[in-house]
């Protein structure tokens, strides 16, 4: 028995060397806008996803954000266990990264989703509570401040909302964030990052966002913690650098994703043989793997955002 517990924790001990800390999220935003960068969330929703994000960041020798939303999750699902199942996954991929990376649960609709994931070992969280009038947004961001900066869990909030761009969230309209607002916002609620609304728009992958570059440069001398742009699929290329001039340190990517992911996906179903090998087709990691193969092409679609965020 002794000789058994001794080869386990030797086990234990070199699986546990392999694993790198997570850097703090605000330690990260802190080096890119020094940098004169943005550093990429990539949302993620299965271990294929977090892998692509993760393995486009060590090929670029890319600080990256590895996360999950929940916005676009199934409530029922997301509640029973999904949370924890995701993050399982997220945070060992997160910590086994070899470049900088924190880990984000982003845009849940509950405090206790944001306990959830403080338990379940992201150190960074966000609340979506924009919809509500400013006075309640503030109290529970402020709350999700109280409980998590304790143990040593970061803060992002957004205030302002971006319009939908595809109806998927309700045909919201959205309204720009407000200078004198969000420095009041900050002072009040202490978080870490701020989250704005300068033209950026949610879901849009036909065309793109507007930007209001003075609004943004109004935003940039009216707080002090580093911006963050969600909505970065339709953000426009040529609007890079003035938002990058002007302190923008994260930028957030869902849909321009999984459109990539989806893409791949139906590619290598259309390229099939007559004849299927099912066990190489379908979790094998070989080649032929469908998932592989549409992790190949989200890994390329992430590698070019990351790419043009971090100019060399």
């Amino acid at each position: 028995m002794r000789e058994t517990k001794v080869a386990t924790a030797g086990i234990t001990s070199h699986v546990l060397r392999d694993l790198t800390m997570l850097i703090p999220f605000p330690q990260l935003l802190a080096d890119a806008r020094a940098g004169g960068y943005a550093v990429g969330y990539f949302e993620a929703w299965d271990l294929y996803s977090l892998e692509a994000v993760a393995e486009a960041a060590e090929a670029e020798s890319a600080p990256v954000i590895l996360g999950i939303g929940g916005v676009m999750m199934d409530p029922s699902w997301f509640d029973d266990g999904g949370l924890e199942r995701l993050a399982a996954a997220g945070l060992v991929t997160a910590q086994m990264a070899r470049v900088p990376t924190a880990f984000i649960l982003n845009e849940v609709a509950t405090f206790g989703q944001i306990m959830r994931g403080i338990r379940a070992g992201f150190n960074a969280v966000m609340l979506d509570s924009t919809a509500l009038p400013y006075a309640e947004h503030a109290r529970l961001t402020r709350q999700v401040v109280e409980a998590a900066h304790p143990v040593g869990v970061a803060v992002e909030a957004e205030l302002g909302a971006l319009p939908d761009g595809s109806g998927e969230l309700g045909g919201e309209v959205g309204h720009m964030t407000d200078p004198d607002e969000a420095a009041r916002f900050v002072a009040e609620t202490g978080v870490d990052a701020l989250a704005v609304s300068v033209g950026n728009i949610h879901i849009l992958l036909d065309g793109q966002s507007p930007f209001d570059r003075p609004r943004l440069a109004a935003l940039r001398q009216a707080v002090s913690v580093p911006l963050v742009l969600h909505g970065g699929s339709g953000f426009p290329d040529a609007a890079i650098p003035d938002a990058l001039a002007l302190g923008v340190a994260k930028v957030n990517f869902g849909s321009a994703l999984k459109r990539a992911f989806l893409a791949g996906l139906v590619e290598g179903v259309d390229e099939l043989p007559e004849r299927v090998s099912y066990h190489q087709a379908v979790g094998s990691r070989k080649p032929g793997d469908l998932m592989q193969q549409a992790k190949d092409c989200l890994r390329a679609e992430i590698t070019r955002r990351i790419r043009l965020w971090r100019p060399r």
